[in-house]
């Protein structure tokens, strides 16, 4: 009896792992999960490199001339653009950091973030989280993994606590305090007469423009607070979004620093010299500026980046659903659109990219449309979403 039992027991387990392990979906990197039968179409989220047919491309360009008939008043429009400060302000009061989730997806997609040196460990430390995360039952993201192995790293090889190291240069609480008292620094004029701006110290700086409520700083900060000479500059023209990611509890001015800045404006300085930038982060960003001030945009954040800088682009690409789900009545101008709290939308094509950023004197290291097939598997609902994604680069 006592064997009978023991060996219905053991059965019983053994059936259990099996579902558990049948039920877990594999890991899959990003960009490589392809349908190959549409019968499976529910079985994930999201599907990558779709390919659309001539009548879904023709549906398309249908549904978007179709919503773009009915135009914005022009009164209107011009209250959209004096006011954008106002409605993103807005947006942010009413959702603070809960609309946008985290973008740990960043370090795959653009791995130019870090220094070059420290790529390698980043990719180290990735697949030691996948393996972990394939041996393990928990259910924390392979991204978490990842930047928390990286600090243990980091704070075992460097140290940890309240000070962080930057290429010999520690700093410590009074300092960073000191650097959140003066962030515009003593002086904004050219590099040589400075006498103190924040991460002056660093050897490779970041820039991500629009950073909103934090969701690429905070990943972005789990590994740079760690990766000596680094530091990274953020801003945002709705204050309120600023405010968001200075009273997070991770920021930290000694590695980081959150200002409010509208990039639309050639005139207002920068709290930090031209040619200095080794990395621009411009993520879903451009489409909310209107079509006719993009180009000075570009052009200005062009200046900002030292020879052979890298700018980093996503954004909504032509046709994305987003785009056809627009009703008649919220079509400012072609491809341009004013959601129902004012904030505005335009959808891109890759050649407009690569002219703006041409235009800007930046050369092309990548340019592509990422389509995908996001469904609802609980509501059985297949979404096309289109993204441009690119890479440029200031000539050495």
């Amino acid at each position: 009896n006592f064997i009978t039992r023991l060996s219905a027991l053991c059965l019983r387990k053994s059936k259990m792992q099996q579902r558990h392990q049948s039920s877990r979906r594999p890991a899959v990197p990003l960009g490589s999960r392809i349908l190959a039968d549409p019968s499976k179409v529910f079985e994930h989220n999201m599907w990558d490199h779709m390919q659309w047919s001539q009548e879904e491309e023709e549906n398309a360009k249908e549904k978007a001339a179709e919503n773009s008939l009915v135009k914005v008043q022009w009164e209107d429009q011009d209250k959209y653009e004096r006011e954008a400060s106002k409605y993103w302000n807005e947006f942010y009061k009413t959702h603070k950091n809960n609309f946008f989730k985290d973008r740990n997806w960043l370090f795959l997609e653009f791995p130019e973030i870090l220094p070059e040196k420290w790529r390698e460990q980043l990719k180290t430390e990735e697949r030691s989280s996948e393996h972990k995360k394939i041996n393990s039952t928990n259910s924390f993201s392979h991204k978490n993994e990842m930047f928390e192995e990286g600090e243990k790293y980091w704070t075992k090889k460097y140290g940890g606590g309240s000070s962080c190291v930057q290429e010999g240069y520690v700093y410590n609480k009074k300092q960073a305090k000191s650097l959140a008292d003066n962030p515009q620094g003593k002086n904004c004029g050219e590099l040589g007469r400075l006498e103190s701006f924040p991460g002056s110290d660093a050897t490779h700086r970041i820039l991500e423009v629009g950073c909103g409520a934090g969701n690429s700083v905070f990943p972005i900060l789990k590994v740079l607070c760690n990766t000596p000479g680094t530091f990274l500059y953020c801003c945002d023209f709705a204050s309120g979004a600023v405010e968001l990611v200075k009273s997070h509890s991770s920021y930290n001015s000694a590695w980081c620093s959150a200002f409010v800045h509208d990039v639309c404006d050639d005139a207002l300085p920068y709290p930090f010299p031209d040619e200095i930038l080794d990395v621009i982060l411009l993520v879903f960003v451009l489409s909310t500026i209107h079509p006719d001030r993009m180009q000075g945009v570009v052009n200005r954040l062009a200046k900002l980046l030292k020879p052979g800088g890298m700018l980093l682009f996503r954004d909504y690409g032509r046709y994305d659903t987003a785009q056809l789900r627009f009703k008649k009545g919220h079509c400012l101008s072609e491809n341009f659109y004013v959601r129902g709290d004012g904030t505005r939308v335009y959808f891109f094509t890759k050649d407009e990219v690569w002219n703006m950023f041409n235009l800007a004197g930046l050369t092309e290291v990548q340019n592509l449309v990422d389509r995908r097939l996001q469904v609802n598997r609980k509501k059985k609902v297949k979404m096309q979403r289109v993204w441009i994604q690119s890479k440029f680069q200031k000539p050495l």
